[in-house]
Order: C-alpha cells, then structure tokens, then sequence
C-alpha cells in the first residue's frame, strides 16, 4: 500500500467560487498528494450536466460524474433525460449522481423528487454505472433516509453495481443497511464537526474495504478550515481525523480509500 496518496471521491469544481483560481486550487490538490478525484456533474440542473465531464476530458487524473440534483428535480424534462443519456457515454464519466433526496429544502416537491430519483437509477442501470447518492432529512428526522432506502431496496439493489452513500450524515443503521447493498460510505469534512458524532461512529466501525473520503467541495470545509471555501487539498484533513478514530495514521486513511477508489470503479 503506497502512503501519501488521497482521493477526493466528491468535489464540486465547476462553480464560480473557484472561478478565479481553479487552476491553482487543482495545483494545490496535487501538491497535497490527492492522486485521483471524482468531479460531479450536477452543475445548475439541465443544461448544464456535463460540466464535470469537460474537466475529466482535460486532466487524466479527473474523472466526472453526471446526474440531477434533487433540489433541480422539478426542472427536469425529456430533454433533460437525453441530456444525461448523451453525457454518460462521455469518456471518463464513471458514475451517475449525486442523485436522491432532499427533504431539508423541499427545493422540488418531494414526489417530484422521487420519481426523478427512481428514473436516474433505471437509466444508470442501463449504463452499468454506479449511483452517488444524496439524502438529507427534514429538520424532523428519518423521512429522507426511510424513503431513500425503500427506494434503494426495490430499484437499486438487484443491479448489483452498487454505489456511494455521499457526505453520510446519517445512523450506523443507514450505513448498516445500505452496505447490505454493496454501497460505500463516504465521508467530508463535517465528520470533524463537534455535532457530528453520529458520522465519528460510523467511520470508526466501517470495514476498511467500504470507505471512500470526500471534500465536497466547496462546501463542508473541516476544522481547522470550517467557514472558508473548502478545496480538494483539505481532503487530506478529513483522513487525519478518520486515522484519529480508527488508530492509524491519515497517511494510511488515504491510502486505504484510494485503494478503495481505484477497485470500486475498476480503474
């Protein structure tokens, strides 16, 4: 296992908060040993999705995603579906999301939501690629991750191409059941926040072959950089206090996921 190597599983690299230095911030990623990073495709919603698939196509350590927000769900159209048709045949686009539920906003009306999630999943099915998954609760409680794990359970599971819980936020029985359906767990910076024990507990317990780490970037910076623009370099922060957990070092924590990267999508 080769030391110093991270990937950042999960990176938003095509807004405008890196318009003015994405080239550096990319240059700084490197410098920081991430060896390989997933960009994903959401953009702003139809039209735009296959704003990750242009980087992927310019930097061999890139790779892309493509899929529709939850929050853009009400916008989709059939238009929308031959858009993500043609963008994940692109080259180096090796996965389908992040796609699922967003019960805290209610940007889309939730049936809209579910309907939008459960066709993704049928086309990406058809595709043979994984599924990244987003699930956010209302401030209430299970509703999301209920509905969301129904869904996984009656039209992902049987595919057996698996996918990724992204940015879990969630309970050891969430991470529980969904490893039951050869997902991974992801995890950002937000694990480092004081609130977060919840996510500590299941990074600690995860078996070491299921985690990916992740900055979804330019959200969720860790400590010690929460409230400034976050950046595929800090992924290196999240794998320090994953290590913490677990007894070893970031170092390891990176290589590990890296490994885990590498062999989930074959490449």
């Amino acid at each position: 296992m080769c030391l110093n190597m991270f990937v950042d599983s999960h990176a938003h690299i095509e807004g405008k908060q890196f318009e003015q230095d994405r080239e550096a911030m990319l240059e700084r990623a490197r410098a920081a040993g991430v060896t390989a990073m997933l960009a994903i495709g959401n953009g702003d919603g139809p039209g735009t999705l296959d704003c990750a698939a242009k980087y992927a196509a310019s930097y061999d350590w890139i790779w892309a995603s493509t899929g529709v927000h939850p929050h853009e769900a009400k916008f989709v159209n059939d238009a929308t579906y031959e858009e993500l048709e043609r963008v994940s045949q692109m080259p180096r686009v090796i996965a389908w999301g992040e796609i699922g539920l967003d019960y805290w906003y209610d940007h889309s009306p939730r049936e809209v939501q579910q309907q939008v999630f459960v066709r993704q999943m049928e086309m990406a099915n058809s595709a043979k690629k994984p599924i990244i998954i987003h699930c956010r609760p209302s401030q209430n409680g299970e509703d999301a991750w209920t509905d969301c794990l129904r869904l996984l359970q009656e039209h992902w599971a049987a595919t057996g191409l698996g996918g990724i819980l992204h940015c879990f936020t969630g309970m050891p029985e969430h991470a529980r059941r969904a490893l039951e359906m050869g997902f991974v767990i992801s995890f950002a910076g937000n694990l480092t926040y004081p609130k977060a024990q919840n996510i500590r507990d299941v990074a600690k317990e995860v078996p070491a072959e299921r985690f990916f780490i992740e900055t979804d970037c330019p959200y969720l910076a860790p400590i010690p950089f929460r409230g400034k623009r976050n950046e595929p370099a800090y992924v290196v922060e999240t794998a320090k206090a994953i290590g913490e957990l677990r007894g070893i070092s970031g170092e390891e924590v990176g290589a590990q996921s890296t490994e885990n990267f590498y062999r989930f999508f074959g490449i």
